[in-house]
């Protein structure tokens, strides 16, 4: 064959060796403004540090290669002895190593330690996402040991620890250790005060032995699991760790592991307890109180992750309409997929804006902000997961039948947009949350609307769109059918006040003019024209300056 047939023309070069926060204005704007100067300039030094190596070509091999050889469960050795070990390809451990290393598992006793953690969370997770479960796990497990000063005290620092160690070995051994979390079961799900395992008391203060299942066991080759059992007294949080002080495996049978859309890397599990040994966490009978922190922080880490899909998904729509020429001009220069870019990124940066927003809402640690966050980590929660599944398939239609192979990394990230919706309790459930917060907290209504009113004035269109939130509001009838709907307004209303306080003007104007104006079609690439669109593409392209 003559070799003239194999010249290759008009492709474009990956998107390797760059700086994944550098070039991300939208985040590194938002570490500027919610961090304090004394703090700022160790918080970009480590976060450039970790945006470089995650648009590294080793971080990218990486997070393939752990895609690419799931985990395999091993239940029995050789001899007929239960095990129950899950074997992980070394990609697995050296991101893990990375992550952890990077300070990824503490943001709860450093300064401004959750806007770092959540950029850090940000633009690590971009080169492989499935690492970011335990990773999430571990950080979101501190609220709730600290309920028992006991377990804290012996637990938080492995948990914040910046090594990572793996294998099963007594957690007193270890310089660090992961925490997994089982609460939903075969017949409940998300209603897990239906759980039917069993916790019984044993004479020692606190010890109980387990029995029952766990339907979602994520992650378990971690070293200890929060779940949640019947006791006498109720539904109650247990510690559960793999390996009991005394160097004995704990009874941990692993049944299977789930053949998951995307997330192949991680492990994700059906567990069984039989005699399983357990610490009590808080009071027994106050075990979904005792988690909720836990789970709100892992929500909260659901915006994130989804917002670093986007951006992932978006930078590499940007970067192929770059270099890829069509009808005689380059892709990004053609107005009709300058409008489709151009949507992406508003999108992208609305979700990065809030989740960093929420993030240092932590930080920050008022009764004014707890209020705050009880209302707007489920409407974020709802929304901005509902938005990734589209957006990277949209992104992923702008390379063509070059995103839809596996080599362009797309297909992955389009397999891993569902989950954040999916995880800790799916749209419905959010929604409802909402509800519930609405009726029984007033002041988190009062904080939410003290905070998107930070930006009245400034655009017309934010102002109509508070104004028709305040009369949805205010009308109760037929409230829960409508739940989605107003979830949607508030999440819409919340991500345009904060672009209209923070964004460049092209990027407030467009995302008011759509999302809250109304001028706006039913797919992407839809934005008035008379915006100024290359701009906002330009902003998000994945180039630092």
């Amino acid at each position: 064959m003559a070799a003239t047939t194999h010249t290759v023309t008009n492709q474009v070069p990956p998107l390797v060796g760059y700086d994944v926060f550098t070039a991300d204005r939208a985040l590194s704007e938002a570490v500027e403004r919610h961090i304090e100067p004394s703090v700022l300039p160790v918080a970009r030094e480590e976060l450039g540090t970790l945006g470089r190596s995650a648009g590294s070509a080793q971080a990218q091999e990486w997070g393939a290669q752990a895609n690419e050889h799931p985990p395999v469960l091993r239940t029995h050795d050789r001899y007929g002895h239960r095990i129950d070990e899950v074997e992980f390809h070394p990609s697995w451990h050296r991101l893990l190593g990375h992550a952890v290393a990077a300070g990824l598992t503490d943001a709860w006793g450093r300064p401004a330690g959750h806007v770092r953690r959540a950029a850090g969370f940000l633009v690590w997770t971009q080169a492989e996402a499935g690492h970011g479960c335990p990773l999430s796990m571990t950080h979101a497990a501190v609220p709730a040991l600290r309920t028992d000063p006991v377990l804290a005290a012996e637990w938080e620092p492995k948990l914040t620890s910046y090594v990572y160690e793996e294998g099963l070995r007594p957690a007193q051994e270890k310089a660090g250790v992961l925490f997994g979390m089982g609460m939903t079961e075969k017949q409940g799900g998300t209603d897990v005060r239906s759980n039917t395992t069993v916790a019984e008391p044993l004479s020692g203060e606190g010890e109980y032995l387990l029995t029952g299942h766990k339907w979602f066991c994520s992650a378990p080759m971690s070293d200890g699991f929060l779940v949640l059992a019947q006791a006498p007294g109720g539904l109650t949080c247990f510690l559960v760790p793999r390996v009991l002080p005394d160097g004995t495996r704990n009874v941990f049978a692993i049944q299977r592991l789930k053949d998951k859309l995307g997330n192949k890397s991680n492990a994700s599990s059906e567990v069984e307890f039989d005699g399983t040994w357990a610490r009590r966490v808080g009071e027994e009978g106050r075990g979904v109180r005792t988690i909720i922190e836990m789970v709100a922080a892992t929500r909260l880490d659901c915006v994130v992750g989804s917002a670093a899909l986007m951006r992932q998904a978006v930078a590499q729509a940007i970067h192929h309409s770059t270099y890829r020429s069509a009808f005689g001009g380059l892709l990004i220069d053609k107005p009709l997929m300058r409008n489709v870019l151009a949507d992406l990124a508003l999108e992208s940066e609305a979700a990065t804006v809030l989740a960093m927003r929420l993030a240092s809402a932590y930080d920050t640690d008022t009764e004014e902000e707890r209020a705050f966050l009880r209302i707007a980590v489920p409407a974020a929660k709802y929304w901005v997961t509902k938005r990734c599944t589209p957006v990277v398939g949209e992104a992923l239609e702008c390379l063509g039948g070059n995103g839809y192979v596996e080599e362009s990394g797309m297909p992955r990230l389009l397999r891993e947009a569902p989950l954040n919706s999916i995880w800790e309790g799916s749209g419905n459930v959010q929604a409802l949350d909402v509800l519930r917060a609405l009726q029984r907290e007033p002041q988190a209504l009062d904080a939410f609307l003290r905070e998107v009113g930070k930006a009245r004035g400034a655009d017309h269109r934010l102002d109509a769109a508070i104004k028709d939130l305040l009369t949805e509001l205010a009308d109760l009838e037929g409230i829960e059918a409508r739940a989605r709907r107003l979830v949607e307004r508030m999440a819409l209303v919340l991500q345009g006040s904060l672009l209209v306080r923070w964004a460049p003007p092209e990027v407030s104007d467009a995302f008011c003019a759509s999302r809250l104006g109304g001028d706006w079609g039913t797919a992407f690439g839809t934005l008035p024209h008379s915006l100024d669109l290359a701009s906002v593409v330009n902003r998000a392209r994945p180039v630092a300056e």
